[in-house]
Order: C-alpha cells, then structure tokens, then sequence
C-alpha cells in the first residue's frame, strides 16, 4: 500500500482511484462516481461499493495537513450521511455512510458516518463485518 508522502503527491481523482481500486481487492464490486436523482435533486456519490448484499457508499477525502480538518470531516460526514439515505431510498436498501480520508483525524464515525483513514481501509474491509457490527450496523 502507498505510504503518505507518496498519497499527498497524488491529485483528488487519483486518491479516489486507489480507494476504489482497494475495495475491488477486497472483492467488492464498485459503482464510480455513481450519480443519481431523487425529489432533492442530483447527487453524486464517488463510490458505491458492494459485498455480501451489503452496499457502502464511500467519499474519498484528500484532505492536506495544513486545513482545520476535524470540522471539515465532521460537515462532509453529515452531508454525506443524507447523500446515503437518499440513495437508501431509492435503491430500497441501506447504504452505509464511510469517508476515506487521506490523513487520520482519530475519528471513527460521527453521526453514522464511518471515518476510515486510508492506512486502514485494506484492514477495515478485511474486517468489514466485525467492524460493522461493532459500530452497530
């Protein structure tokens, strides 16, 4: 797995690339950019990804040490979060919230929204099911 200094060198596009391509290691199967259109309007999610029946919608953040990004993270999440819902609706399943974020903020999740660090999403996704259980889903 690529270390920090050799992720920060990468643009947002290519982190959210080597997010996805971690979750299709793992045997998920991934939807890019999926866009979709509810009575709220449009929205894009940058991956949806299931296994097992399980679906998982995941923003990638590339988030650089100098930005205040606890409170940036604690926004997207709860943004994120009503993204997943909506798309709950639609597909008529859930869809579990998680952000990918470049740099580890020790957060886990906020308001049902898991937070992975990068240097851990090959261990959460191994793991997925304890995981998931453990935060209660």
């Amino acid at each position: 797995m690529p270390t920090y200094s050799e992720m920060d060198e990468i643009s947002w596009q290519e982190f959210e690339e080597a997010v996805k391509e971690i979750f299709e290691k793992n045997d998920f199967r991934t939807e890019f950019r999926f866009v979709f259109k509810d009575e709220v309007g449009r929205s894009e999610i940058d991956i949806v990804a299931e296994r097992f029946g399980t679906l998982i919608g995941v923003d990638a953040k590339r988030y650089n040490k100098s930005w205040n990004r606890k409170s940036a993270i604690k926004r997207e999440a709860l943004k994120h979060g009503e993204r997943c819902k909506r798309l709950s609706r639609l597909k008529e399943r859930k869809v579990i919230p998680v952000i990918v974020s470049l740099i580890d903020d020790s957060l886990i999740s906020y308001q049902g929204c898991i937070i992975v660090p990068f240097n851990s999403l090959n261990d959460f996704l191994v793991n997925f099911e304890y995981y998931i259980e453990e935060l209660g889903y």
